[in-house]
């Protein structure tokens, strides 16, 4: 007679056997290979990465797409900085847009840092803020496109897209279903993180990979080239055509950059 006990035994060892057969089918992460935070911009969220986290967890990297708060520059970075610190082994550090400046500012120092990816991003120097570094050089055109701030209680100033002018301005290269869908799911960064000045920058002692599009509107093509120069990069790889997404809109090639990176300071 099958009692209710050993019903639960086969029901529970019936459970582990299917686990254990369907972790054989899918990729799993490869712990000898570094983990890679990815870190978004402003007006962007974790899922802006799907696409290069999916060729990357397919080549078995672990993979942390992080919630970057958006917040202050610091404050930003000092987040980013825990989850490295609590993450095991060597990371990859890769930044979107303001990410950029995020990861500047995050490695607190942490040897198990052992590259920075910049994804059509900032990478200031010492005292320089973002919203200086995209007007240094003339072709950005995302002042005009930003909607009426929403003023919070503590005085400071979130900024948005208009949502009908964030595909040409933000994702020209990114079918409109998905860039419409990408407008109404933006995260607003505060003004402030924007108009907070950079500390001693990560770039000087860590090598770095700069990938974007030369089609970028909210960072000008020559802010980015001449931020990529300034560092030292190691590889810059331009996307003809490609719009500030260029990690959506070509993940392929920045997934490709960053196994790059990965595989040259890791081995």
């Amino acid at each position: 007679m099958l009692t209710l006990k050993s019903l639960v035994s086969t029901t529970l060892a019936s459970a582990v056997a299917v686990l254990a057969l369907s972790g054989t089918a899918t990729a799993q992460p490869d712990t000898a290979k570094p983990t890679v935070v990815l870190v978004h911009g402003a007006f962007a969220e974790s899922s802006s990465w799907n696409g290069v986290a999916a060729q990357l967890l397919n080549q078995g990297y672990p993979v942390i797409a992080t919630a970057n708060p958006l917040r202050g520059l610091k404050q930003d970075a000092d987040y980013i900085a825990d989850i490295v610190e609590q993450t095991a082994g060597p990371v990859i550090l890769v930044g979107h847009s303001y990410g950029g400046a995020v990861i500047t500012n995050a490695v607190h120092e942490d040897p198990k840092v052992k590259a920075l990816v910049y994804v059509a991003a900032f990478a200031p120097d010492k005292g320089e803020t973002a919203i200086e570094l995209s007007g240094r050089y003339p072709g950005g055109t995302l002042g005009p496109t930003l909607a009426a701030p929403v003023l919070l209680d503590d005085g400071n100033k979130d900024l948005y897209i208009q949502q009908d002018k964030f595909g040409q301005q933000f994702a020209a290269d990114v079918p409109a279903a998905s860039a419409a869908l990408m407008a109404a799911t933006q995260r607003p960064i505060s003004e402030a993180a924007l108009t907070e000045g950079s500390g001693e920058p990560a770039w000087k002692k860590l090598p770095s990979w700069f990938i974007y599009g030369s089609a970028d509107k909210n960072i000008p093509e020559a802010a980015l080239k001449f931020m990529a120069e300034r560092a030292g990069s190691k590889k810059t790889v331009t996307v003809p055509g490609a719009s500030h997404v260029v990690m959506t809109s070509n993940p392929e090639k920045v997934a490709a950059l960053i196994v790059e990176a990965a595989q040259a300071t890791t081995h």
